[in-house]
């Protein structure tokens, strides 16, 4: 699956990329039918140490899941957006299957 990450005012490194890469290709597990993922980085200017927020887009035939997460670090974020995304790509191809 090709996975699009984009870091808002930052710049991402290659470890994370790579992180965030692997999580989201055992997402094909659970459906494989994604088409492409988009992955939006960005860092909360506030005194919280809650500040690191990943915001998911994944494009699915006919559907667009999009999943967002507030955690201390990026790895977490991604990580619990990653969980979600798997209890939704299930209950989307059981809806999908109960219509064929």
């Amino acid at each position: 699956m090709k996975v699009n990450v984009n870091a808002v005012n930052f710049t991402v490194d290659r470890k994370l990329v790579d992180f965030i890469q692997v999580r989201f290709d055992k997402l094909d597990k659970f459906y494989d039918k994604i088409v492409s993922s988009d992955v939006f980085l960005k860092v909360d200017n506030t005194s919280e140490k809650e500040n690191k927020m990943a915001e998911v887009k994944i494009l699915v035939p006919g559907d667009d899941l999009v999943v967002k997460k507030q955690c201390k670090s990026f790895e977490e974020a991604i990580e619990l957006s990653a969980e979600s995304l798997e209890r939704l790509l299930v209950k989307h191809k059981e809806k999908i299957r109960s219509y064929s």
